[in-house]
């Protein structure tokens, strides 16, 4: 065994952890800065830019990056992304309320796990889509809805680590204060860049870029 190469390997990891760390921590004290509902949708959008450069070895000082990222974007990023929670606290709640009602609403429950599940899938893509690509802004969901569906691999890829990251936290909810929302914004940037460059190397491919 290698034992220099393991140990640089081990050195990498702790760092990726750190920064996952660091990540959630600034996350939830933007979000909570900005009284939860404010502070959603500017505190998830700077803490994706940051993890788009630092997936690509960007240098930079992370607190002050995200204050810039925060308030430059505080509108859009609130337009953005506030409309899809209210959207997923009412499916949340109709799941809660229709399971606490028996069997008899089972087909109705199911449907809106199902809407959660598409909720989540194309959501999941939001974030790195807005970071990575300058569209106008009422294109971003549509883009992301068509990635989801064109690319059902990747999607199903996206939610079972959302899933691991979910049942993780449930096991241990001292986690979601600690890393699991900077891991997951952290490893969706991270599968998500993987997409969009073979996206775009199958589109240059075929002569569309």
């Amino acid at each position: 065994m290698n034992h220099p190469a393991l140990s640089i390997r081990f050195q990498a990891a702790c760092s990726e952890l750190i920064w996952a760390v660091r990540l959630n921590l600034m996350w939830i004290v933007f979000t909570l800065a900005g009284g939860v509902i404010l502070g959603l949708g500017p505190a998830t959008v700077a803490a994706y830019t940051l993890a788009r450069r630092h997936a690509r070895n960007e240098t930079f000082q992370a607190w002050a990056e995200f204050w810039a990222v925060y308030r430059r974007e505080f509108v859009r990023a609130s337009l953005l992304v506030l409309p899809a929670a209210a959207l997923a606290v009412v499916l949340v709640g109709n799941y809660l309320y229709l399971s606490a009602l028996g069997p008899g609403m089972g087909a109705l429950r199911i449907a809106t796990f199902v809407a959660l599940i598409a909720l989540a899938g194309v959501g999941a893509y939001l974030g790195p889509l807005y970071v990575h690509y300058d569209l106008p802004l009422w294109a971003y969901w549509p883009k992301a809805t068509q990635l989801a569906l064109l690319r059902p691999a990747s999607s199903v890829l996206s939610l079972l680590a959302l899933s691991a990251i979910a049942f993780a936290t449930s096991a241990a909810p001292i986690l979601a204060p600690v890393i699991s929302f900077g891991a997951w914004i952290y490893l969706n940037t991270w599968l998500c860049l993987r997409f969009f460059e073979e996206n775009e190397a199958h589109l240059h491919s075929k002569g569309n870029l």
